[in-house]
């Protein structure tokens, strides 16, 4: 897999491009500041992205808006986007596109080497990858009737949904049958008045729409 790196922190991007390596795949350019990223993904036209929101020289949301700008010239690149801390809105609006490969992690999640390389995968191949914390922030903030409608074991499996996790991983996850997740997800739609829907980022939008309504 080829992947960019744009990551400012010295240390943090020599990390990545270690760890990425050692597990197989090419670094083929790394970034240090935001006004290099769109121009180095333009050249290299990588399988997936690994952006830092905030690069210089404003440290503000430098890397967020050259992912933005970047999937909207080549709309398929897969983006994974870490952030130092929960920002629901810099979330929101890189999804705010479609949750088709697309990522949002806490660098936290780097340090945890098996979680960060499934989402890259998962990213990489069109999937979804949302940080436990950003999931966990949303349902903290809707607490009214629908979500209190939930069993514990729904708002289980509706955060793991959130974050992008397909039946087989919700199953692994939570030690049941993926029978048993289809049957749970099923009743989590009918409760929250989602249309039902068997794909994956569809999935995700219709859930993460309704955490940030």
């Amino acid at each position: 897999m080829r992947v960019v790196i744009a990551e400012d922190n010295v240390l943090l991007r020599e990390g990545l491009q270690l760890l990425l390596s050692s597990s197989g795949h090419e670094v083929v350019g790394t970034a240090s500041t935001g006004p290099e990223v769109l121009p180095l993904l333009l050249e290299h036209r990588p399988d997936v992205a690994v952006l830092d929101v905030r690069m210089p020289p404003a440290f503000r949301d430098e890397g967020l808006r050259a992912a933005l700008a970047a999937r909207e010239q080549l709309p398929d690149l897969p983006v994974l986007v870490l952030s130092q801390y929960v920002e629901e809105t810099y979330a929101a609006d890189l999804l705010s596109g479609g949750a088709r490969g697309v990522g949002y992690l806490l660098k936290d999640r780097v340090g945890r080497v098996d979680e960060f390389l499934d989402a890259l995968e998962r990213v990489a191949a069109g999937g979804t990858a949302l940080d436990p914390e950003v999931v966990t922030e949303l349902m903290q903030r809707r607490r009214d009737h629908p979500l209190d409608g939930l069993t514990p074991r729904e708002r289980e499996v509706l955060g793991l949904m959130a974050q992008g996790q397909d039946n087989a991983s919700i199953a692994k996850a939570l030690v049941i049958t993926e029978r048993s997740v289809h049957k749970h997800i099923s009743n989590v739609f009918a409760k929250l008045g989602l249309p039902p829907s068997d794909t994956g980022h569809r999935r995700v939008l219709a859930v993460l729409a309704f955490l940030n309504s």
